[in-house]
């Protein structure tokens, strides 16, 4: 069989990390070798190890490129001029869409949280999220300077998580409507609850 060509490096690095993502989220960390993918990319493991010195090195390089595009949205937006309310509206509005559209992050989260490895999620913690967690975290200070900026940053990310972790199971419990599947929607409900409480729903 013949052997995947890349253009260059940056091309070679790119393929097996795209590779590896849906690999890394339907069997986790465990479940996947290096030679696994090594064989998915067509190329032999000892190449596979001259890209990468070892498979966390991957798994964290996976998970980065997977949020890259949120982190990117949510650089952006965050930037955007207005006031807390109006950036929070935008930002809840983006980072819903972004998570709804890749599954595969959604997973690879969930495993890793499931999972518990300490080691890794202090990596992950501080390679992939740190920045990003902090840039809503300051939002969270303009927003309501007397609470936990941790804690509502974390409220705010979670509150958009969990309606999408729980889409399969939503539908099966009373009052659920397919509309509620809609990111749009999602993002509305969330922003109403952060900026209103539960009387806005009045």
């Amino acid at each position: 069989m013949a052997r995947a060509k890349f253009l260059n490096s940056t091309d070679a690095v790119n393929t097996i990390i795209n590779e590896a993502i849906p690999r890394f989220a339907k069997a986790g960390f465990s479940g996947v070798s290096m030679r696994d993918i090594a064989k998915a990319v067509d190329i032999s493991t000892a190449t596979l190890y001259h890209h990468f010195p070892d498979k966390q090195t991957l798994y964290l390089r996976s998970m980065a490129q997977a949020f890259a595009d949120k982190a990117e949205g949510i650089s952006t937006v965050l930037a955007e001029k207005g006031t807390p309310q109006q950036r929070l509206t935008k930002f809840i509005a983006r980072f819903t869409k972004l998570m709804s559209q890749d599954s595969h992050f959604r997973i690879l989260l969930q495993r890793e949280l499931l999972d518990g490895d300490e080691t890794r999620l202090r990596l992950l913690a501080e390679q992939v999220f740190q920045s990003q967690f902090a840039n809503v975290a300051e939002l969270a200070k303009e927003l309501a300077p007397n609470c936990d900026a941790h804690l509502m940053a974390i409220s705010i990310a979670g509150l958009v998580l969990f309606h999408l972790e729980t889409t399969p199971l939503r539908q099966f419990l009373p009052g659920g409507h397919a509309e509620h599947n809609d990111p749009d929607v999602i993002a509305q409900h969330v922003t109403m609850l952060l900026l209103k409480g539960i009387k806005g729903c009045g």
